[in-house]
């Protein structure tokens, strides 16, 4: 392999029933950096069914060239259509690096296109750089329990890939009016070839808690310990009309659902208000918070680390400091006196 030949950023864009989804546009922002310090073009990949039109959106976020398969075998998510369709552009036109988001078929494809094109994958990436003295992609992640960063290099086979998780990135502002090439290109697989069929898609009727989306999150940790604790937290997060988090310790002793995990084996969000009440500040669970607007610790032992993340902190034991402040967030929000705290959500 000539890693020479190779050149450009892309980024996948990913789309479902023809809309396309924010991460792919948060890699744009990403893939620009990267870009720019490479001296290259920044190129999104766009797969689906009438999906053409949505290209030239892409400009807006960055994009200078979009190359699209517009085809009906693609318009529902397979592996087999997908790995052959992006391999065959991978070939073609041969990227330097490429990035997916680490949704449940951006971490599929990803993993396959590197088996496809016989290529490392970096998963779940935080950080991301270039080292343009060697023209290597620095794809950083964290690693041994999220005790250490690990950066990832792929020193001999290209494209250096990774997937980075929705909302670790943040969505650049359209620039209106920006222009770009788009580049058609055709499938060569045939219904009658593909050993799998999408015969129904089944959507789960169950309400999802949507911590991505929420503007307001109140996150319980190890140190509320128990379901009385849990209670105490849900209570401030209904007062605040915001959603409940929690770590991993508390998904895992049965507090609440997976659904509500923030960090790296859970979701990563981006709040305007992140209470974190009990939380040590475990570099797994701080990875995917933050980026919120701002970063509210209650924690009873000052050396915590969650400290060094949040905005303010409250040394407290937050069985105390919760349902004191639960009362004066309900007082200031019914336009009652609030003895000493304001409430500004």
């Amino acid at each position: 392999m000539n890693i020479e030949e190779y050149k450009d950023v892309w980024v996948f864009i990913e789309q479902r029933d023809g809309q396309i989804i924010d991460v792919g546009l948060e890699l744009l922002g990403a893939g620009r950096d990267l870009a720019d310090k490479l001296e290259v073009n920044l190129c999104g990949v766009l797969l689906g069914h009438d999906v053409k039109d949505s290209a030239s959106d892409l400009f807006s976020y960055g994009a200078d060239k979009v190359y699209v398969i517009d085809d009906p075998i693609l318009e529902k998510y397979r592996t087999e259509t997908y790995m052959k369709a992006v391999g065959d552009l991978v070939r073609k036109y041969k990227p330097e690096i490429f990035l997916y988001g680490a949704t449940s078929n951006g971490k599929d494809l990803a993993s396959a296109v590197a088996t496809e094109v016989m290529t490392g994958l970096t998963a779940d990436t935080t950080l991301l750089d270039v080292n343009l003295e060697k023209r290597l992609f620095e794809a950083s992640r964290p690693a041994f329990g999220g005790n250490i960063m690990a950066t990832i290099l792929c020193k001999k086979h290209r494209p250096q890939m990774a997937t980075v998780r929705p909302k670790v990135m943040k969505k650049p502002e359209p620039e209106e009016g920006r222009e770009g090439e788009i580049i058609e290109e055709k499938i060569t697989l045939k219904e009658e070839d593909l050993r799998t069929k999408v015969l129904e898609i089944v959507r789960d009727a169950k309400k999802a808690v949507n911590l991505e989306e929420a503007d307001v999150i109140v996150a319980a940790g190890k140190g509320i310990k128990d379901e009385k604790g849990f209670n105490m937290v849900k209570e401030l997060a209904e007062v605040l009309n915001a959603t409940v988090g929690a770590s991993r310790d508390v998904v895992e002793a049965g507090l609440c659902g997976h659904d509500h995990q923030v960090g790296q084996t859970g979701l990563t969000v981006t709040p305007k208000i992140y209470f974190a009440i009990g939380i040590s500040g475990a570099v797994q669970h701080v990875v995917g918070m933050q980026n919120s607007d701002m970063i509210i610790a209650i924690n009873n032992d000052p050396e915590a680390a969650i400290f060094n993340a949040a905005h303010y902190g409250i040394v407290a034991d937050a069985f105390q400091i919760v349902p004191m402040l639960t009362e004066e967030f309900r007082k200031a929000l019914k336009g009652e006196e609030a003895g000493g705290v304001t409430a500004n959500v």
